[in-house]
């Protein structure tokens, strides 16, 4: 039996460094995608001065047999990519005001995460091993769309001659001539 959908655990990893405006104090970059990871919660990976990286969460990576094509989309670009739609938190502690909503291949779903506004979308290079499971994926469950030509109908649309004449108008010549000036009552 063909399965047409596949999840998979993936880690994300979060880079939080100093910003460079005086409105916000951090800036937040997607590091790195782990596949396969173990749950997290802000397990802290590594530090290097004010620059810290995490082990935010780690999702579902999932894939559907109906969104094939926008994977063979996000396969054809220069440098496939995993999208991370995060969004902005209420909580007080500066290491975890973002939430990991979801991570997806495709590019389209991750468009409209952009276009909303609310949600903060960031990319991560798809490490080589999701590449071929992504691949994998898209073989099992692409289907070709058969070429169906277009016939055309039998009827003559040769005995109608377009912009000439207005069915509601009574008159012999054509529509499209200036009007004539109303006679004033002077």
């Amino acid at each position: 039996m063909l399965v047409s959908a596949l999840s998979l655990p993936l880690g994300i990893v979060l880079r939080r460094s100093p910003a460079a405006s005086p409105w916000v104090r951090w800036s937040w970059t997607v590091a790195d995608v782990v596949p396969g990871a173990a749950p997290a919660d802000w397990h802290e990976l590594r530090r290097d001065g004010d620059i810290v990286e995490y082990h935010a969460a780690t999702v579902p990576l999932e894939f559907w047999a109906a969104d094939v094509e926008a994977y063979m989309t996000g396969l054809a670009a220069r440098l496939p990519a995993v999208y991370v739609v995060m969004r902005r938190t209420d909580d007080a502690d500066a290491s975890q005001e973002l939430e990991v909503v979801l991570a997806t291949a495709s590019p389209y779903e991750a468009q409209d995460y952009m276009d909303s506004g609310e949600e903060i979308v960031d990319q991560a290079p798809m490490p080589e091993g999701l590449v071929a499971v992504v691949r994998d994926f898209i073989q099992r469950h692409r289907e070709e769309e058969p070429f169906v030509k277009r016939r055309r109908d039998k009827r003559r649309v040769d005995f109608v001659e377009d912009g000439k004449g207005d069915p509601r108008i009574r008159q012999m010549s054509d529509v499209y001539r200036a009007p004539r000036r109303a006679e004033s009552l002077h």
